[in-house]
């Protein structure tokens, strides 16, 4: 009775023991399996599959993968589906150390189809994976540390809508004798309606923490006529931290990359640049860049910093040793390095009527700040240029656009906003202090001269080019200078003094001093009109009256010279300048050409307005010179 017992006590345990190792199946757990799996992911996943073999590192081997697609997206095919995924782990270091520690993955004919909608919506964000961005990322002790990742046969065909891409992407381990396993995807298809192809190598080894042993990483890449080269190693790719990376990029226009980066770029000249590549503070960075864009060089560092509920953040430290201002006509929405448009020469047009590009404007908010150490050209009066540029929900602030001009400088500050229905909204303030006048009239075919010019500038205006912005302001221009000389090329010519203008011409003569020079012009709808020009010199007064039509580009103005001695041969007549910007006349009034001849007229005709005074002193220091010319007026 008592071996009876025993029997039936040991007996059916052990039977128990052994039916259930006769009739085993890990696919019990598939359910689990998908559940936690689903639940981790946010999205439905199935397994058809599933083995484990049991041991000091135990593998788990999972058949017919499958992750569907988000809502709003068709069920075939899925996002991913793979043949079979093996997964070994080791058990001894989680019992010992508490440490998920993964030897290898290997993953057999992983196909995967990305998707992103015209409105932007995609199957390959995973919101459940996003977590708090807050939060501060996981120690390295508690990241598990994955070993070697084996690809057989992968693909991926990737359809951007947003950026007119389609590709098709082949994805595989190598072992090449002798050699350091490695990653290699291929691309080839179109991107933003340019065709792309390119090759990315990487170490197969992903555990990556340490730090002596870092990931290697190439990329060579082909879009259209623009070419990227990235080679350099990676401390922990998963993150793209810990990067020392080279990254060479070169094109026809650099606002090609504008659909590769992210990155609203105007266009420009031709370019080629090198830099350092790395990601810290969750901004992705490139320091160190050098190179040249058309005739310039180009240095320094840009940060892109990506935001989930806005526009990402560009922030750009730029400096040129030798800049050629065309070069930056894509600022401006003229052609870069380029001739002007023949459609705008033909129609006798000077000032820039392209379109300035908005939605570019509104693509990232920016924080830029360039210096250009020398300005080429030797018809260009300007030396070095400073701006500090910042675009915010596409409203822009040019605080300040600053150029040196000899001892001197031009400083402006601009606010745009974008209107509806296109283009802009604009504010702007101009100061001239001490401003070299020869370096100006070096420049013109008008003769020479010396002086620090100062004064002030402003405007108030709308509209989607700069010669559509000049052409229906409001403002005003005031500019001033006391002392200084032009040559008398400029003063005889105004003057019809014909002796003395041959004699000019050949370089004969001396310069004519300059006691004062006030210029006083409104912007009404824009129209110049003038309120003052007057030429005070040691000889002769010169006055202007007339307007200069912006919108129109049409001259109408005529300069007057009296002298204020007697002067043999000296004929008084108005000098008319009329027409177009692009081919104005300049001709004597010929009514009142021989009606005059040779007397001293004097001061007389002069009427100053007192309050124009304080203005004009404005940046060119204090004198008393057109404090006189205003005290012989009254």
């Amino acid at each position: 009775m008592a071996l009876r017992r025993i029997l039936i006590w040991t007996g059916i345990p052990v039977l128990a023991v052994v039916l259930l190792i006769a009739f085993w199946s890990w696919t019990w757990f598939i359910p689990l399996a998908e559940r936690q799996a689903s639940a981790r992911l946010g999205r439905a996943v199935t397994i058809a599959d599933l083995d484990v073999d049991l041991g000091r590192v135990t593998e788990i081997r999972l058949g017919g993968v499958r992750i569907a697609n988000p809502e709003g997206f068709p069920e075939e095919p899925p996002f991913a589906a793979v043949q079979q995924l093996a997964v070994r782990l080791d058990v001894m270091e989680f019992i010992r150390h508490r440490r998920i520690v993964i030897p290898d993955i290997a993953l057999t004919q992983p196909a995967l189809r990305l998707i992103q909608n015209p409105d932007g919506k995609n199957n390959y964000s995973f919101p459940a994976l996003a977590g708090d961005p807050d939060a501060p990322p996981t120690p390295p002790e508690e990241q598990p540390q994955i070993g070697a990742l084996r690809i057989q046969e992968g693909r991926a065909q990737v359809s951007l809508a947003q950026l007119q891409s389609e590709m098709q992407l082949a994805i595989a381990t190598e072992e090449p004798e002798g050699q350091p396993a490695r990653i290699r995807v291929t691309a080839e298809g179109t991107y933003a309606r340019q065709p792309i192809t390119g090759e990315l190598t990487g170490g197969a080894v992903l555990s990556l923490r340490n730090a002596e042993d870092p990931w290697p990483i190439k990329l060579d890449l082909a879009n259209g006529p623009t070419r990227v080269a990235l080679e350099g190693t990676l401390s922990d790719p998963l993150r793209f931290a810990g990067a020392n990376i080279r990254l060479r990029l070169e094109g026809p226009d650099m606002a090609r990359l504008t659909p590769l980066t992210g990155v609203p770029i105007p266009p420009t000249p031709a370019y080629r640049i090198a830099g350092r590549l790395d990601y810290a503070d969750r901004a992705i960075r490139f320091t160190g860049m050098e190179g040249t864009v058309g005739r310039s060089d180009l240095n320094g560092d840009i940060a892109v910093t990506p935001r989930a509920d806005t526009r990402p953040l560009v922030e750009a430290t730029l400096r040129s040793r030798r800049v050629d201002l065309d070069d930056l006509g894509g600022f401006i929405g003229a052609k870069p390095g380029e001739a002007p448009d023949r459609r705008q020469a033909a129609r006798n047009r000077v000032l820039p009527d392209t379109p300035v590009n908005l939605p570019k404007l509104e693509a990232a908010d920016i924080r830029l700040t360039y210096d250009g150490g020398s300005i080429l050209g030797s018809a260009m009066p300007l030396d070095d240029l400073h701006a500090k540029l910042d675009i915010t929900d596409g409203a822009i602030a040019l605080r300040p656009l600053r150029f040196g001009v000899g001892r001197g400088r031009i400083e402006g500050n601009f606010d745009f906003a974008p209107q509806q229905g296109g283009g802009l909204s604009a504010k702007g303030d101009v100061r001239f202090q001490r401003v070299d006048l020869s370096r100006l009239m070096g420049v013109t075919p008008l003769g020479e001269g010396q002086g620090a010019i100062g004064g002030a500038a402003r405007i108030d205006t709308r509209g989607r080019s700069i010669a559509e912005m000049l052409g229906q302001g409001d403002g005003a221009v005031t500019l001033g200078m006391a002392g200084g000389n032009l040559s008398s090329l400029l003063v005889d010519l105004s003057g019809l003094q014909l002796g003395n203008a041959i004699l000019s011409a050949l370089g004969l003569p001396s310069r004519t001093k300059v006691e004062c020079f006030i210029a006083d012009l409104g912007l009404r709808r824009g129209v110049l009109n003038t309120r003052t020009v007057l030429i005070d010199t040691d000889s002769s007064l010169i006055s202007g009256t007339g307007t200069i039509d912006l919108r129109r580009e049409r001259l109408d103005y005529a300069l007057r010279t009296e002298a204020k001695h007697f002067t043999i041969g000296a004929l008084t007549t108005n000098i008319e300048i009329d027409g177009s910007f692009r081919d104005p006349s300049v001709r004597p009034e010929m009514l009142e050409l021989g009606a005059r001849a040779g007397a001293a007229v004097g001061l007389g005709i002069i009427a100053l307005p007192l309050a124009i005074l304080p203005t004009v002193r404005f940046g060119i220091g204090e004198d008393n010179r057109c404090e006189g010319l205003v005290r012989r007026a009254r």
